[in-house]
């Protein structure tokens, strides 16, 4: 199963400006009950990504003013992003090396303000792989009963 799996059923691609106050998003992601979102420049390019936890660690646990704070000032410019024709699985490795929970999902084919086609979390990675050791299972269920005769 590839990224373009996961994701390709998704109509929005979430983001926000860079200048927009940290105030404003984190009713965004609020609002769209997601834990993270790329950050785009002026020219619609992806130059970061803000989380939950960086506006937990970055402005709330350090008494911070969001209202004041852009979101430049806090955002994670240490990109890790995937192709929509990456593996799951390999993208769950990707995460786990570089200890983050979101990846990007960036087609470098497509138009350059098209690129970004939204987020890939830990939790989409997780109920692929639930749902595909649970056909495992299912399966070998199956073959082992069907060879088990009752008498």
């Amino acid at each position: 199963m590839t990224v373009q799996d996961v994701i390709g059923s998704r109509s929005d691609v979430y983001s926000v400006s860079e200048d927009l106050t940290v105030h404003h998003a984190a009713r965004y992601l609020r609002d769209r009950e997601v834990r993270a979102v790329g950050v785009v420049d002026v020219h619609g390019q992806i130059v970061g990504v803000v989380s939950q936890s960086d506006i937990s660690d970055k402005v709330a646990a350090e008494n911070k003013c969001p209202a004041w704070m852009r979101v430049h000032d806090i955002m994670s410019t240490s990109l890790v992003a995937v192709s929509p024709c990456e593996p799951v699985n390999a993208c769950l490795r990707l995460m786990e090396q570089h200890g983050i929970y979101h990846l990007l999902v960036i087609d470098e084919r497509a138009d350059p303000r098209r690129r970004f086609r939204g987020m890939l979390s830990i939790s989409d990675v997780l109920r692929v792989i639930a749902v595909d050791e649970k056909s495992r299972a299912d399966l070998l269920e199956a073959f082992a009963f069907e060879r088990v005769s009752i008498s």
